[in-house]
């Protein structure tokens, strides 16, 4: 039943269809219906109450010196919000609808490369084949592991969910780390962490901040944080260079090297926990950016985000087991520079879903968003792959050291300094992001014409061989 309460003193009344109103006319008694029992008929204050011949009657006055008369119609309908809430997705149809939003991705189209990728290594399609097969699977691998990590870590805590991104979150580097250490792929470790570092810092900042000048003339973001994250970048960058420096000390011996390596990582990841705690705990107010949006609920339950997780890790590992172990023979028959592989191909799989999600964001006005995937993606690989990269090491005692050589610490080194100065005064525009790009494509250029000189694996105590990395003296 619904109720409508007229305030006018006009007396032409107009009723709404779920309520009808009638006022007595002047002089008329209180049982009376003025006009015939007309709608719109008024009745002044003090004279009875209209009769309603489907309900009873109510009369209220105004300010204005009318009775209002107020009836209930039996015959109305009820309003939609009076009536039971709607029913709750059920448990299946909430995990259908989260598998449903990672899947139906663009990106995902090339997931069809997966198992052409294990199959090319499982039946020798040949080097070329399994590499490319293997190295279009990766990229929409990371996405899906990317979006399953983000699940899981909607049903935990702050602290913890933090952790969960950064391991899950740079899983596609880790797992190929650990398969190119295995095989002896030292300088292809080094120079795929440092080729990530600088796709996120040159190359996705400055496609971010180009996609922002195409919308607005400047876009401001939160200085304060970028600042946070360019400071851990110059202490990761300050471990490279030593140890590099320090092998060009006389009388130094590789085990030293190898054993300062493993000291200042522990110290690197140290750093790096502080610094989750700095970030989700204890300052957070500091990267807390403009786009303040509600967190949506997750809909994939713990169990499911798990499975996801372990499904995607195994398809994960076993192309890029076989993408490293093509590297060799791609390089020697095909001439293809096995610094350019490093430097530039390989941080290209585990980092196409993140380049997607920063130019996007930055298109849409959300800079901070932007900032957070390409600085942060930074940060979060200088300070926990880095380091990861060399406990790895010491656990197949293999001599995977902080010596980087000198042409990765140097642009490395200089890629910092650059951001740090573009970042600094919390404003974007396109000139900026040129710069980025241009800085990033001399860096690829230079990377091709790197002469490989001869270094068989043997030299690390692991049979086979063939493998040519850069060798700095």
């Amino acid at each position: 039943q619904a109720l409508a309460q007229v305030k006018t003193i006009d007396c032409r009344i107009y009723c709404e269809p779920l309520c009808r109103v009638r006022m007595a006319a002047p002089g008329a008694s209180g049982g009376e219906v003025a006009a015939g029992g007309k709608k719109g008929t008024w009745n002044p204050k003090g004279a009875g109450p209209a009769i309603n011949r489907r309900g009873s009657s109510k009369t209220t006055n105004n300010s204005a010196g009318f009775a209002i008369i107020k009836t209930e119609d039996s015959s109305a309908k009820p309003l939609a919000n009076d009536g039971p809430p709607p029913a709750q997705p059920s448990w299946l149809n909430k995990q259908c609808m989260g598998l449903k939003e990672i899947f139906l991705q663009p990106l995902n189209v090339l997931l069809i490369f997966v198992p052409l990728g294990i199959i090319s290594g499982k039946m020798e399609w040949g080097c070329l084949v399994t590499f490319l097969t293997n190295f279009v699977a990766i990229i929409p691998l990371a996405a899906v592991l990317g979006s399953s990590t983000e699940a899981l870590a909607a049903h935990v805590g702050q602290m913890l969910g933090g952790l969960l991104n950064a391991t899950f979150g740079n899983a596609v580097e880790m797992i190929v780390t650990i398969n190119a250490i295995r095989a002896g792929l030292v300088s292809v470790v080094q120079q795929s962490l440092i080729g990530s570092i600088l796709s996120n810092l040159l190359l996705v900042l400055g496609m971010a901040f180009l996609g922002a000048g195409l919308v607005t003339k400047e876009s401001t973001f939160n200085a304060q944080g970028a600042g946070t994250n360019v400071s851990c970048l110059v202490l990761s960058s300050l471990a490279l260079t030593l140890p590099t420096v320090f092998s060009y000390i006389p009388e130094t011996t590789e085990e030293d090297g190898v054993m300062l390596s493993r000291i200042i990582a522990l110290v690197m990841g140290f750093v790096y926990i502080a610094f989750l705690v700095f970030q989700l705990r204890t300052h957070a107010d500091l990267f807390v950016g403009e786009e303040n949006e509600e967190e949506e609920e997750a809909d994939l339950a713990v169990s499911t985000a798990i499975l996801m997780l372990f499904g995607t890790t195994v398809c994960v590992a076993y192309c890029s087991e076989f993408l490293v172990d093509s590297i060799d023979e791609v390089s020697e028959q095909y001439g293809l520079p096995c610094s350019f592989i490093g430097l530039i191909l390989l941080p290209i799989v585990g980092n196409a879903a993140e380049h997607t999600t920063a130019v996007t964001a930055a298109y849409k006005g959300m800079m901070d968003l932007a900032l957070g995937v390409a600085v942060g993606s930074s940060t979060q690989i200088a300070l926990f792959v880095v380091p990861f990269s060399v406990i790895v090491g010491w656990i197949y005692d293999v001599p995977m050291t902080l010596n980087f050589q000198a042409f990765d610490t140097t642009v490395f080194l200089l890629s910092v300094f650059i951001a740090s100065g573009i970042l600094g005064d919390g404003v974007a525009n396109w000139f900026e992001g040129l710069m980025l790009c241009s800085t990033y494509a001399i860096v690829a250029i230079i990377t091709w014409f790197i002469p490989a000189a001869k270094e068989g694996r043997e030299l690390m105590g692991i049979p086979g061989g063939g493998f040519t990395p850069t060798v700095f003296v």
